[in-house]
């Protein structure tokens, strides 16, 4: 692995310190009156997501870890795991749920998918900013009850659950946003 000094850091960069694996998701030199300059951080927990305050002495060397973005495409499922294909090589990966987190409520087969790897462990996973779905379950809209921003929950054919207008029916493809899981539009 790479070793740098804190004054090398970047926005997005990812460090192996002992607490675990981290990105950088904010920093700031800082050079007070009195004393030694310093380098203070938001760092964000690769596998699980927490968010950690620290703070650095100028020139301090941390350890650089190289996350690896593959594009892949999703094949299917088999039991609990998620089989993916490298685009580049043609090699298939099996992929337990956990380590896709949410990302996979909104896989369907053939869809692309860029997974990070930090040596052969899936720290993460980038999907397009919206999917389209198609609704596999929902209740039918009352005639007359069209209120104003009303809502009901529908079933979409990964499984996921959403809200959507009234008007949305059983069958209807839908855009889903995968950062926050709501509904957009029809498609």
């Amino acid at each position: 692995m790479a070793t740098i000094t804190t004054n090398d850091l970047k926005n997005g960069m990812a460090l192996d310190l002992d607490e675990g694996l981290f990105q950088v998701v904010e920093f700031q030199h800082v050079k007070p009156g009195k004393g030694g300059a310093f380098v203070r951080t938001t760092l964000k927990n690769v596998r699980s997501g927490a968010v950690l305050d620290r703070t650095f002495r100028a020139g301090e060397k941390v350890e650089r870890a190289i996350i690896d973005k593959r594009e892949m495409q999703f094949l299917y499922r088999e039991a609990e795991d998620y089989v993916f294909m490298d685009n580049a090589s043609y090699d298939q990966i099996s992929v337990g749920r956990a380590a896709l987190d949410t990302a996979a409520d909104y896989l369907l087969e053939g869809n692309a998918a860029v997974l990070q790897m930090y040596g052969d462990e899936i720290v993460g996973v980038d999907l397009p900013a919206a999917v389209e779905l198609a609704i596999a379950e929902t209740e039918p809209g009352i005639q007359g009850d069209r209120v104003s921003g009303a809502r009901k929950p529908a079933t979409l054919e990964t499984g996921l659950v959403v809200q959507v207008p009234l008007f949305v029916g059983p069958g209807d493809r839908i855009r889903v946003d995968t950062r926050t899981g709501e509904y957009l539009s029809r498609a």
